[in-house]
């Protein structure tokens, strides 16, 4: 059965951290891209950064760089995403994602979703 667990969601104050965890299960975790991605209120689903399966490489959205650090254990089968500098804008529900296995042409990967976390940016 897979799962996707995240953590780590929460209340905070602008310019504060936080870090999401994703726990993943059922699925060979070291062949799946893990991505994040966030939904506000009446916003359409967006990516907020991913990391390779191949090389563990990292990509974000214009508006986390410099303050958001993506990472991945495949010990754990976890990733982790620390969220530093925080600012209203970032509130929303975080999802993760992972999309494998990469040995599968793209047309036929798996695509499995968290239930998503919430993180609030508020004074």
């Amino acid at each position: 059965q897979v799962q996707l667990v995240e953590s780590g969601g929460g209340l905070v104050q602008p310019g504060g951290s936080l870090r999401l965890s994703c726990a993943a299960s059922g699925f060979t975790f070291s062949s799946y891209h893990m991505n994040w991605y966030r939904q506000a209120p009446g916003k359409e689903r967006e990516l907020v950064a991913g990391i390779r399966a191949t090389d563990g490489s990292t990509n974000y959205v214009d508006s986390v760089k410099g303050r958001f650090t993506y990472s991945r254990d495949n010990s754990k089968n976890t990733v982790y995403l620390q969220m530093n500098s925080l600012k209203p804008e970032d509130t929303a529900v975080y999802y993760c994602n992972a999309v494998g296995p990469t040995f599968y042409v793209t047309s036929r990967r798996n695509n499995y979703w968290g239930q998503g976390t919430q993180v609030t940016v508020s004074s």
